[in-house]
C-alpha cells in the first residue's frame, strides 16, 4: 500500500481507493510569480518616468501694456481715414519688462511711425493686421536689444483694439 493511499472499506467489497492530498505548491508559486511580475513592472515603469526629461516649467505671462492707444490717420482718395490701436507687449521675464516700460517712449514712437506707414487698404484685411502684428513685434525686440536686453525674451504682441474709420 501507498502512502498516498488510504484503506476504504465499502460493505459489498473491501477495495483501496486512491485520495489525492491537494498541494498548495503551485498555487503559491503562482502567486508568487504574479506578484513579483507587478511589482517588476511598477518599478520598471517608473524608472523610466524618471529617465525622461520634464518638460520646462514656462514663467506666467507678463502683458506691458502700451498706454494710450495709437492714434494715426492717412490719406486715400481724398478721405481721412484714422486707425486707433490698442497695443500690449507678453514676455515671461520680469526684468524684459520692465526695460520695455523703461523704454516706452522709443517703443511708442517706433510703432507710431509704422502704424502711420501703413496703407488703408493693406491692413484691412486680417492677413494684413497679421503682417502688421509681426512687424510691430520685430520693432519691440529692435528697441529692446538695442537697449541691452534679449530681444528673444519678447514673445508677442497684442493689438487689443483695433478700430479703422
Amino acid at each position: 500500500m501507498n502512502k498516498n493511499e488510504i484503506p476504504v472499506l465499502s460493505p459489498a467489497t473491501q477495495t483501496t481507493a486512491v485520495v489525492q492530498k491537494r498541494s498548495w505548491a503551485p498555487l503559491f508559486v503562482s502567486l508568487l510569480v504574479l506578484v513579483g511580475g507587478i511589482g517588476g513592472w511598477m518599478f520598471y515603469t517608473r524608472s523610466l518616468e524618471a529617465k525622461l526629461p520634464k518638460p520646462p516649467t514656462l514663467a506666467p505671462p507678463i502683458y506691458v501694456a502700451l498706454d494710450p492707444p495709437f492714434v494715426v490717420n492717412f490719406e486715400t482718395e481724398a478721405l481721412v481715414r484714422f486707425l486707433q490701436i490698442t497695443v500690449q507687449v507678453m514676455t515671461r521675464d520680469p526684468l524684459t519688462a520692465d526695460l520695455v516700460r523703461h523704454n516706452d517712449p522709443v517703443v511708442r514712437n517706433d510703432l507710431l511711425l509704422l502704424f502711420a506707414n501703413q496703407r488703408y487698404e493693406q491692413i484691412a484685411t486680417r492677413e494684413g493686421k497679421e503682417r502688421l502684428r509681426d512687424e510691430a513685434l520685430a520693432a519691440v525686440r529692435r528697441v529692446v536689444e538695442s537697449s541691452g536686453g534679449r530681444p528673444e525674451l519678447v514673445e508677442a504682441v497684442y493689438f487689443t483694439s483695433f478700430v479703422m474709420q
